[in-house]
Formats: structure tokens, sequence, C-alpha cells
């Protein structure tokens, strides 16, 4: 992709609305918590403290929109305390640069770092950087230093007390992921109706497995719908793709695929009515028509060898979501068994036991091509050279120049340059709207202090409908908040403009000057995919070749790897594709055409799942050899991939070859998909295996396409192709 292009993915990005369910309540308590703080500091002590206070409540309110399955009050916090924590030591070293710049430079440092532990880490983390830069400049000595931080944490426990006293939808974000599997692999079941060989995103059952994580005392209060059904879902998912497919399901055409049909809409219709049932917490209707397809006729169902099998495991585990959607799930919490909480539920360690966790996360990112390091080092250089810029210029709040760059940048590339754009547009839209209203009614502090709080608010409001909409009145909120201090808009709004501006574009060198482009990371994370689904692979055939208890939960834990495997490399794939630099160790096609392949072989593996043997069923004897040998190809496979070696699967030929016609149980329907697997593997071969004169040529067609896509696009002659 060219920089023009990119750039203008960018804009749209930047400017693009998510369509998304508002939460005006929340909204409201924390805009509620920004009041109460705010109100008595302004009227009992004096406008600065109200700047104070503002920034504790204001901030740790956002804290608690930021996608974290832990407590909301938790979050609330921990985010004062973090805030309160970097005025201090702020204001301890300020007045000398010789201090002040190294303790920026190492916490600016950190805070990039905390990107390791994941993004809502990250960004609280950034709007410390943001506390110690605005309010250094408001104690006069160490007393009152400490009081503007014991003032900013107030902010923090005021939100998480309001939090405690007025729950909104307790356990609702966990309710909403839960639904969102259920409800993903209803969508399934509804395309499988008319593609057979549909692809499944797991994405929603890994966000409904990581939501499921609990402290133990969470576990003690968690409702009881929310542990079991994503489960269910996870056995369902694998059922209705067996049924569905025309080699190890139902037939391709006739009574037997309108049978299958019938099947695959009552599922998803049995599934959507327990998703609705988990979000609500209120009973949901299945339709009639839905319960009378899943009664199984045993004298005239159409339905045959595997596909029945699967037909009738089906209808038992549609009965248990029937129970799930009629119950309402909305009474009683999780029963606790006596003994360890990690014997029965999914742990997420304390705040104190996460500290070794943070430890061994970051010490896993200090390496010079970590995406999280190179971030942190562009943040500790943006914000320290930011805030010796701004203080050359002749503007007052110079701190707003560092503060824009800490806040929009990110790991990568797209969404640091898109927040840029975004808050660049967020602060012009915002400034002008404050502008207005304060010419219309020349507020007094104590009005602009109330229109603080609603800027707040509206801010609060459309935090997720995207970064440019809520940045606007996140703008009017910093103008009133000024205001209200008595600065006239004169003095801040063209201050206000300039400096964003200049630390949106410190941003975006710094990104060009020292980048991680996702690109060259490209067949290492396709490598990894590839071993771990050789992995689970390996596991589901030797669920077969001995079924029994540990080899199920060796199948469960490879497929999660598998998972985690699949989604890093979309989630660097889909960056790579809008970056602006030439394709590096794999061509656009040839990762299209080697993910393809990875997903047609995950979902072989998937279907022989489906029909996994009991524990204590007959063995069948003949998978364990193809699973040994494909475990040492895709190994072997994924070390080709990285060093850019042509993969074999030699071995995996030969054990395949030596299985024969195995009969038995379960023996055909998996030598079936065993040859699927080795087809898709093959085809996985085909797209990587290329010689470096032929990738060369390849690279640069690709760049020629690129140009004369670009070139098309200019003078509207045609469509543009787009080549990622």
């Amino acid at each position: 992709m060219t920089w023009a292009r990119a750039f203008g993915e960018v804009v749209r990005a930047g400017l693009t609305i998510e369509e998304t369910r508002l939460e005006p309540l929340l909204a409201l308590r924390a805009a509620a918590g920004v009041a109460i703080v705010v109100g008595p500091t302004l009227w009992l002590v004096s406008p600065a403290y109200a700047a104070s206070a503002a920034l504790g409540a204001y901030s740790a309110g956002g804290a608690t929109f930021q996608r974290s399955w832990r407590p909301r009050k938790v979050v609330a916090l921990g985010a004062g305390a973090g805030l309160a924590l970097s005025t201090f030591v702020g204001y301890l070293a300020a007045g000398r640069l010789l201090t002040f710049l190294p303790l920026l430079a190492v916490w600016a440092f950190a805070a990039g770092m905390a990107w390791a532990v994941g993004s809502t880490a990250g960004i609280i983390a950034a709007t410390t950087v943001g506390s110690m830069l605005v309010t250094i400049t408001l104690p006069t000595s160490i007393g009152r230093a400490l009081e503007h931080a014991g003032v900013i944490a107030l902010g923090g426990v005021t939100q998480a007390v309001l939090i405690l006293l007025f729950p909104v939808r307790r356990w609702g974000a966990h309710r909403d992921a839960l639904a969102d599997g259920l409800a993903a692999v209803a969508d399934y079941a509804r395309r499988l109706r008319h593609d057979p060989t549909a692809p499944f995103d797991p994405e929603p059952l890994m966000t409904a497995r990581d939501a499921a994580a609990v402290t133990p005392s969470q576990a003690r209060t968690r409702p009881a719908a929310l542990h079991g059904p994503r489960g269910l879902a996870e056995r369902i998912r694998p059922v209705i793709a067996a049924l569905a497919d025309p080699d190890v399901g139902a037939p391709a055409e006739g009574p037997g695929r309108d049978r299958a049909r019938e099947l695959l809409d009552a599922a998803a219709d049995v599934l959507d009515a327990a998703a609705r049932s988990i979000r609500r917490g209120t009973p949901a209707e299945v339709r009639p028509e839905s319960t009378d397809v899943l009664r199984v006729d045993e004298e005239h169902e159409v339905l045959k060898g595997p596909a029945r099998q699967a037909a009738e495991r089906l209808v038992e585990l549609l009965g248990e979501a029937s129970e799930i959607a009629g119950s309402g799930c909305a009474h009683g919490r999780t029963a606790t068994p006596p003994g360890p909480v990690g014997a029965q539920f999914l742990v997420r360690p304390t705040m104190l036991r996460l500290v070794p966790v943070v430890v061994r996360a970051v010490r896993r990112e200090l390496r010079r091509d970590s995406p999280v390091f190179r971030h942190a080092v562009r943040l500790a250089a943006v914000a320290t050279l930011g805030y010796l810029v701004a203080a050359r210029l002749p503007l007052g709040h110079g701190y707003w120049a560092p503060i824009a760059s800490v806040m929009v940048m990110r790991p990568d590339f797209h969404r640091t340059y898109a927040r840029a754009v975004a808050r660049l547009a967020g602060t012009l839209a915002g400034v002008a709207l404050a502008t207005g209203t304060v010419r219309a009614l020349g507020p007094d502090a104590h009005v602009s202090g109330a229109l603080a709080v609603v800027s707040a608010g509206l801010s609060y409001t459309l935090s997720r409908t995207g970064y440019a909409y809520s940045q606007c009145f996140t703008a009017a909120y910093v103008v009133f908040l000024l205001g209200m201090g008595g600065q006239t808009w004169e003095q801040t709004v063209p201050e206000r403009v300039v400096l964003t501006l200049l630390g949106g574009v410190l941003a975006m060198l710094a990104y060009v000057v020292f980048p991680a482009w996702e690109a060259p990371r490209l067949p290492g994370r396709l490598a990894d995919w590839l071993a771990a689904d050789g992995r689970y692979a390996a596991a589901v055939l030797r669920s077969y070749a001995e079924p029994s208890r540990e080899h199920h939960a060796d199948m469960r834990r490879a497929l999660l790897e598998s998972r985690q495997a699949r989604a890093a490399w979309q989630e660097t794939y889909d960056r790579a594709r809008q970056e602006p630099v030439r394709p590096r160790g794999l061509t656009s096609r040839e990762a299209q055409e080697a993910q393809e392949a990875l997903k047609g072989f995950g979902r072989a593996a998937m279907l022989m799942e489906s029909h996994v043997p009991r524990a204590g069923s007959r063995f069948v004897p003949e998978a364990e050899r193809f699973a040994d040998a494909l475990e040492t190809d895709t190994a072997k496979a994924a070390a080709a991939v990285r060093e850019h070696r042509n993969p074999d699967w030699g071995h995996v030929e030969e054990a395949l070859h030596a299985w024969g016609d195995a009969a038995g149980n379960g023996g055909p329907v998996v030598r079936r998909e065993a040859e699927l697997e080795k087809r898709a593997l093959e085809d996985l071969a085909t797209a990587v295996s290329r010689t470096p004169l032929e990738r060369d040529v390849g690279s640069a067609r690709e760049d020629q396409r690129v140009r004369a896509a670009v070139a098309t696009e200019g003078d509207g002659s045609g469509p543009v192709h787009r080549s990622g």
C-alpha cells in the first residue's frame, strides 16, 4: 500500500462512527462523580484544586469505560492511585530540566511497556503521563503537591464509591461477551445452511473465555448464568460443522440435506434465544417450529451414519440451550464447591498476585524487535521532545503538545495515525463548540464548572462511537475547565489547536523514524499458527487412537493454543495490510493463500473433533502414527517457513498411505478428514514454496499492481484492486 492510500485509509478510520450500543447510565454515573468532586472543591477551596479534582475524577471515570473484566471500581481506584502517584513524583522532580526530563522519559517508557499487559493497562498508564505533565504546574510546595495528589486520588475513590452504591448492569460486560459467543455460533449455523464449508471466526468464543476468568472474590458472586453456557457453545460448534459438511455429514442434495438445513435453522434460533436470555437476564422464548424440528423420529429419520450421530448429538446439546433460554438465568450465584478455586473456574490473579505476571510479561517484550518495546521508546522520546519544543514556543499550556502525542500513540502504525487525525478533528470541533458557548453565555466559574461536567458526560457517552467524537467533548471540557480557573477562550483555544497539531505531528514522525512494521513478522506468525494447528490436529487424532480423559484434556489445551496463534496471525496480517511498506517475507497474495490453507486445515481437525469417541470407546490405532507424523512435519515446516525454505510433508504422506481404509468406530470418518488435512497442507506448501527469484518477481509485480491501481483511482477510469 502506498503512503497516499495508507493516509486515506487512516483518515477514513479516524473519522468513522462505530456502530455500538451507547451506555448513557454509565456515562451519567461517571459524570456525577466528576460533579461531586469538582463542585465542593470549587466552592470551598479554589479553582486550582477543582482542576486537580476534575482531572482525577474524569480520568478515573474514563478508565472504567475501557474493556476490562475486573470490577469497574477496582479499575477506577487503580487509575486514581496511578494519577496521584505520577502527580506527586513529577512535582518532586519539577523545577529543573536536569531532573524532570529523565523522570518523564522513564515514566513514559514504563507507560509504553504497560502495553505488554494489555491495551487497558497501556491506555491508563498513558493518562498518568498526561497527569504528570499537567499537574506539576499547579502546586507550590511539597505539602501542596501532596494535597493535589490526594484530591486526584479522591476522584478515583469517588468514582469507585458511586460504582459500589449505584451498580449499572453489574456483570454486564461478562454477559455481553458470553451472549456474543452464543450468537456467533448461531450465525455460523445460519451460514452453514447455505455454505456447508463456511468459515468460523473463533474470536467471540476467545473473548467469552477471557471474560470467564475470575478472581476468588468474583467467583463467589458471579451469576450462575455465566458459568456453563460457554462450554455448551464450544461443543455445539464442531457438531453443526460436521452435520453440514457433505463429506462427513448430510448428503449434498436430497431429503438429508433438507433435514440438515432444518436442524441448523433450529440450532440458530435456540442459540439466539439463549444469547438473549443471558444478555438480558430474562427468559427468552424459542419458536415452536424450532422445538418441533428438534424431535428426532427414530423410525422416519432420513439422516444416516455419521450425519445421524451428529444430529442426535446436536439435539441433545440444544436441549440444554433451550433450558438456558427458558430459565432466564436471572437469579442465583455460581455454586463454589469446596477446594481450590482454580479447580472449578478459570482463575484471574488478584492485584497483588498480578505483580509477577506483569514482570514476566514486560521481560518478554524487552527486546529490540518487539512492537511494545519500540512503542515505549517512541513514547519516551516524543514525551520529552514535545515538552522541550513546546516550552520554547511563545504559548501557554505547552504540556498539551506532549499530552496529545502520548494519548494518540499506539504500538502499531494504523491506530497511531488514525487517532492523530481523530484527535485533531475532534479538538477543532470541540473548541469551536466551546468557544461559541462561552461567547453566547459568558459563564462565571460555577457555570463553567457545570458546563465542564456536562461535556464530560457527553464524552463518556460517545467514548465507544469513535475517538474523534468523544474527543470533541473532551476538548470542550478542557476549555470550560480552564474557563472555570479564569482563563478566557482567546487565551486557550488557539493554543489548544496549535499544540494538538504539534503533538499529532510528533507522534506520526516518531513512527516513521522508529517503526515497528508488522509485514516482516508475517512468516513467524504463520509458522506459529502452523505448529499450533499441527499440535491440535495431532491431539484430536490421539483421542481416536486412545480415547481417554487425558487425551481429551490435551485436545482442549491444543485447541486454545491454536486459537491464540491464529488470533496473533490475524492481528499481524490485518495491520500489515494497512502499512505503507513493501511486503517482506510473504507477499499479500502468498499470505492470503497460506491463511486460507491453514483455515482449511483447522476446519478438518474441527470436523474430526466432532466425532471424537467418548472415553473407553473402541480404539483407532492407525490414528496414532498419523498424529506423530503430522506433529513432526508441521513442526519442521514451521521452522522452514521462518527460514523461507520450502516445507515437506514426507512423514504425513507415508503415514496416510500406511493407514489404508480403516474400519471400526470412527475410522472412515477420521481417515477422510486426515486426507483433507493433507490436502490443506499441500495447499499451504504451494502458497509459500517459491524460489527467491520468483518471490522477488512476485513482489515487483505486486508493486506494479499497486501503482497501476493508484493511477486508475487518480484518473477515475476504473476500480481500484487492493493488493494489501
